[in-house]
């Protein structure tokens, strides 16, 4: 079995029943992003992707909060150009959001407390997002003058719609766990912690009684509606992929005879 051990103390890992989660360790910071953490959570999807033993992975936070977002301490020490905050944090996200997309295994963001801009960002990326009701969301770029570089202008719209992105981000207001439900940005939305822990390690054991490959394939799939392709070029590449590692059929269709 593979070892899943980050190379910085920032992020915290746990491999259990197959799932990966990766935990934001900087509770005392409700978890702000350091270019370190996403470069780690990049390299970890990674790895675990590559696992056959690995059916999925969590994404969460330690502590009262997902991630505040990035941290405007480091920002304080870059010199921002036209609304960008630079390579310093836009490559190490480039690496963890693409490791999420194109991971072999679902990622699930399980969000509670806070997730606000980059971490909104990264969230979106990821195949689920579960939250509490209470929990505080937003995308506050155009509050500190700056410009998505991360996705949220695609991931966003994707999610909720093009008019009601539009009025998050340019109102860059807070919303709640139960709204982002309502809106589509959220798939489910509960009380609190403990129904939230209870709610992801179910969602999981589902994904976990499923065919590895098959899910894969799956993901591969969905993606085809997020390329802009036509309705009639996506069923043709639907139809004629091939997934020549999808090898558990029959023993699966003769459990149910």
């Amino acid at each position: 079995m593979k070892s899943y051990q980050p190379d910085t103390e920032k992020l915290l890992t746990a491999l259990n029943n197959g799932v990966l989660t990766i935990s934001f360790n900087r509770p005392e910071a409700m978890n702000a992003l350091h270019p370190e953490m996403l470069a780690g959570v990049g390299a970890l999807v990674d790895q675990a992707s590559a696992d056959d033993s690995v059916c999925a992975i969590v994404l969460q936070g330690e502590g009262r909060a997902f991630s505040a977002g990035v941290d405007l301490k480091v920002l304080q020490d870059i010199e921002p150009a036209y609304g960008r905050i630079g390579d310093l944090f836009d490559t190490p996200a480039r690496q963890a959001y693409s490791a999420i997309r194109n991971a072999h295994i679902p990622v699930i963001a399980k969000v509670h407390g806070a997730c606000f801009t980059g971490a909104l960002e990264l969230a979106l990326h990821c195949d689920f997002i579960y939250t509490t009701d209470t929990t505080k969301f937003g995308d506050t770029h155009t509050r500190f003058g700056l410009r998505p570089t991360w996705g949220m202008s695609q991931t966003l719209a994707q999610a909720v719609g093009i008019r009601k992105a539009k009025e998050l981000s340019y109102t860059a207001r807070v919303f709640r766990g139960d709204e982002a439900m309502r809106l589509g940005l959220a798939n489910e939305s509960v009380a609190g912690q403990e129904e939230l822990d209870e709610l992801v390690t179910t969602r999981v054991a589902q994904i976990a009684n499923n065919s590895r490959a098959a899910v894969a394939a799956m993901k591969d799939l969905y993606r085809l509606s997020q390329q802009g392709e036509s309705m009639e070029e996506a069923l043709v590449k639907e139809l004629g992929t091939e997934y020549e590692d999808i090898l558990d059929t029959a023993e699966r269709l003769a459990a149910f005879r």
